[in-house]
This record gives C-alpha cells, sequence and structure tokens, in this order.
C-alpha cells in the first residue's frame, strides 16, 4: 500500500474571529507513506535538518493515538514540508490531519473530512486551524465541534508575509492574552466578525474594516516587535492586514489600488491563492 497524503496551510482568526475563522490556503504539505517498503523516514522543505527521525515526530505520534492499540504496520515514510514551522501557518495542524488521514487509511478506515476531523480538532486542540485542513475553503469552527465551510469571494488576493528567523510558539502567544475582556471589546469583535463573513464571501472592499480586532492581536504583536512594525507599515499602505494564526506570519489580502509594501530583509511574502478543498489522499 502506498499513498500520499497533502495537507494544506491554514490562517486561523483572521483578525475578530478569534479561534473560529480559518482560511486554506494553497500551499502544501505531503506525506508519502509506503507499508511494502522497510521502516525508514526522511524529511525535505521546511525544518528538515530539525524534525525528528526516529517516530517521535508529531505525524506518528498522531497516527498512533488514532491506531488507539490496534497494530500499525511497519512503514517508510517521507515528509515535504513547504509550510513554515511556528509561523502561524498551521504546521501542526497540517501534521496531525495528516497522520490522522494516514492512519484511517493504513486501517483500512476511510478518511472522509468530518472524521478526520474530529479526530484532529481532539489531539491538536485548535479546530480553527483543523477545520480549513480539512474542508479548505473559509471555515467558521463552533465552540460545539460543528464546522460551516463557505466559498470565499474569486477576487480575494491573500498575501503572507513571513519573518525568516523569528518564531513564536502558540503556547506563549496564548499566554500573552488577557483572561477577560470588557463588554465593549466584545461586541466591537462581534460586529467585525459579523462584517468578515460578508467580506471574506461577498465584498473583499469591506476588509480593511472587517478584520480589526480587540482580543489577541495587540497582545501577540507586543511579543514580536519587528513584526508589529511591518504590520503599521501594510496598515498604513490601505491594506487589510491581520495576525495569522497565533503569529508571528502576517495575512494581508490586496487589491489592483493597494499592494503590500515590501517588508524588507529577512521577511519572505508568499501569494498562494486560497484552497477551495481540505486534505486529499492519493493512491499510487
Amino acid at each position: 500500500m502506498r499513498f500520499t497524503v497533502r495537507v494544506p496551510a491554514t490562517s486561523a482568526n483572521l483578525g475578530p474571529g478569534f479561534d473560529c475563522f480559518g482560511l486554506a490556503l494553497d500551499l502544501c504539505n505531503e506525506v508519502t507513506v509506503d507499508t511494502t517498503a522497510s521502516r525508514h523516514i526522511s524529511w525535505e522543505g521546511e525544518g528538515a535538518d530539525e524534525l525528528p527521525t526516529d517516530g517521535s515526530d508529531l505525524f506518528h505520534a498522531t497516527m498512533r493515538r488514532v491506531a488507539a492499540g490496534r497494530t500499525l504496520p511497519p512503514f517508510e515514510m517521507h515528509g515535504i514540508n513547504r509550510v513554515p514551522l511556528a509561523r502561524g501557518l498551521g504546521s501542526s495542524s497540517a501534521a496531525v490531519v495528516a497522520g490522522v488521514s494516514a492512519a484511517l487509511a493504513v486501517l483500512g478506515d476511510t478518511p472522509s473530512p468530518q472524521r478526520v476531523f474530529t479526530h484532529a480538532a481532539s489531539i491538536e486542540g485548535h479546530p480553527d486551524n483543523a477545520a480549513p485542513a480539512c474542508f479548505g475553503g473559509f471555515t467558521i469552527a463552533m465552540p460545539g465541534g460543528a464546522v460551516r465551510r463557505i466559498d470565499v469571494h474569486p477576487d480575494l488576493s491573500p498575501v503572507l508575509l513571513v519573518p525568516d528567523h523569528v518564531r513564536l510558539q502558540t503556547d506563549r502567544a496564548r499566554r500573552a492574552l488577557s483572561d477577560s475582556v470588557s463588554r465593549a471589546d466584545a461586541v466591537f469583535n462581534v460586529a467585525h466578525a459579523a462584517l468578515s463573513v460578508e467580506a471574506f464571501t461577498r465584498d473583499p472592499s469591506l476588509l480593511g474594516e472587517a478584520m480589526r480586532d480587540r482580543l489577541h492581536q495587540d497582545a501577540r504583536l507586543d511579543l514580536v516587535p519587528s513584526v508589529r512594525a511591518v504590520f503599521d507599515s501594510v496598515v498604513a499602505a490601505r491594506v487589510p492586514v491581520c495576525v495569522s494564526g497565533a503569529g508571528p506570519s502576517l495575512m494581508a489580502f490586496e487589491d489592483h489600488d493597494h499592494l503590500v509594501p515590501d517588508p524588507g530583509s529577512g521577511w519572505h511574502v508568499l501569494r498562494p491563492a486560497v484552497r477551495s478543498s481540505g486534505f486529499e489522499v492519493d493512491e499510487g
């Protein structure tokens, strides 16, 4: 049995949609599993020189958890990583979704989007990233486990600004947040999250106003002053921008009249399309 799992990068929160909104991007990690070959683990691409090859990585740990006592056959695994690690682009969710999908396929179960999402959200703990990785497009992950997937407006033009040498672990970014918010800030985010749905799906010209946030972005930008400087320069250029996930990467949206300014050295700029589908499992 030989198959390849592809899982897209994701950007969560998207401004006011804290822990709820997610967007799938056409930038995919790939994991190829071959149960007819000898046990071997190899990586290439992002993080290839730091990921373990002894089976202790998140992909293999997820497979073992999904197997839940059932025996997984020995297999060869080769991973191609295109999603930068610890940059707020869903690299952990991609590994978990790939691990769930691979485990189900190896065990003879069907890796449907809903089934994979249920496992992945429980294991990874961030349904706002797991949802777009499983279903594609723009997703709203509800606290009770339900997911609503919506097609985005065809004119949406995402731009990722990824710092080369700045990382921010999700746990640290979450610890920076206040345990409580004012009623005014809560109402502000509810209103802007509602407007964001309209902006992403029907009228992208609303994104500049819609993606404003009072719950998490300022606290996270305070942890990475160099990222805040770039964030402020994008805002000054009148380009809609938000912190991608927990950061430090930024997600902006260009149009013909407003382009992302050059962030300078130490940054990598990517322009992936929105990916309409989530993970894929290809045999052969």
